[in-house]
């Protein structure tokens, strides 16, 4: 079984749109809190991509005790089961030491699954799901379809391009006969609460959201995407590439990497690939903001640039 929401009671919790900031206001709060952190992130899982996922600095990671950063190959695959897991047995490890754990990241499927619970839906047929995932790469748009006429619900919320999570959904479906979206409808409400009974306890667990004004934010994007390029961005998608193995789907979808691979193939320039990074990630960033409105839980610090008030507000937002 996954660990529930109750396995996190006592963490704290620091998210907000990727340039936010929360990197550095992380390692403040973990000294001001006596905490270890632990990313909530999708890509700083992962071994030598370094730059391009912005992953703290090695003086960064010296200064307070980081967890979950780094520990896979670029060619292994990550989902939300395996951190949540993978999270909890952090947070046993921290409390060992008598410390705190502080959750840092903007990953939402993982925050979701650390505020929410993870529904226990079937196990992985490996032979079903990759005949559904070569059917969904042969015809996507017959894959999706079929998704649409025996789970609509899920079909209107995956895109036609989301092959893996559109196979898992059809996988579930033909071994079970039920749609996934029936055995996930207790994650429309923001815990896992059967009626009747109190909501988790990790639900409500001291969640601060950073949020910058909208321009200001898409300028922060810009300028770190810029610096990452400078500190050898494309030199390290070079090494990746050069890698006895191919990165894992789930690697190679982090923002910026399928862009520079396009520059190393000479299929753009290096300056319509950095526009196109800014843009996606601004876009990324807008859809977090409405993730994070959606799900209803923690409490909106607003950022300006002043560390020191940024930091007051989180420290009250945490208890202090």
């Amino acid at each position: 079984m996954p660990p529930t929401p109750a396995s996190f009671a006592d963490a704290l919790l620091l998210t907000g749109p990727t340039g936010s900031g929360k990197t550095a206001l992380a390692l403040d709060l973990a000294e001001a809190f006596d905490a270890e952190i632990v990313a909530a992130d999708s890509m700083t899982v992962y071994r030598q991509m370094d730059i391009g996922t912005a992953k703290p600095t090695p003086a960064e990671l010296a200064r307070v005790r980081h967890h979950l950063i780094g520990v896979l190959e670029p060619w292994e695959s990550a989902n939300v089961a395996w951190w949540l897991s993978a999270a909890d047995a952090a947070c046993h490890d921290i409390r060992s030491r008598g410390k705190r754990p502080l959750f840092v990241g903007g990953t939402p499927f993982y925050l979701k699954a650390l505020l929410c619970g993870l529904f226990d839906g079937p196990p992985s047929d490996p032979a079903v799901r990759a005949r559904l995932e070569a059917e969904a790469e042969a015809d996507r748009h017959a894959a999706h379809e079929r998704l649409r006429q025996c789970d609509p619900r899920t079909a209107a919320r995956l895109h036609v391009n989301d092959l893996r999570r559109v196979a898992r959904a059809l996988e579930v479906f033909e071994l079970t006969g039920t749609p996934i979206s029936a055995l996930q409808q207790t994650w429309d409400n923001p815990a896992f609460t059967p009626p009747g009974e109190a909501r988790p306890a990790a639900a409500a667990l001291p969640c601060a959201i950073l949020e910058w004004p909208r321009p200001e934010l898409c300028a922060r994007i810009d300028r770190r995407v810029e610096a990452m390029l400078v500190a050898g961005w494309l030199d390290e998608v070079r090494r990746l590439d050069q890698l006895p193995q191919p990165l894992s789907r789930e690697a190679s979808q982090a923002l910026g990497y399928p862009e520079l691979r396009s520059v190393l193939r000479g299929e753009a320039t290096l300056a319509a690939a950095t526009a196109a990074i800014q843009t996606r990630t601004r876009q990324f960033a807008k859809r977090q903001m409405t993730w994070f409105r959606g799900l209803g839980v923690g409490t909106w610090v607003r950022a300006d640039g002043e560390t020191q008030a940024t930091l007051k507000q989180i420290a009250e937002v945490f208890g202090s």
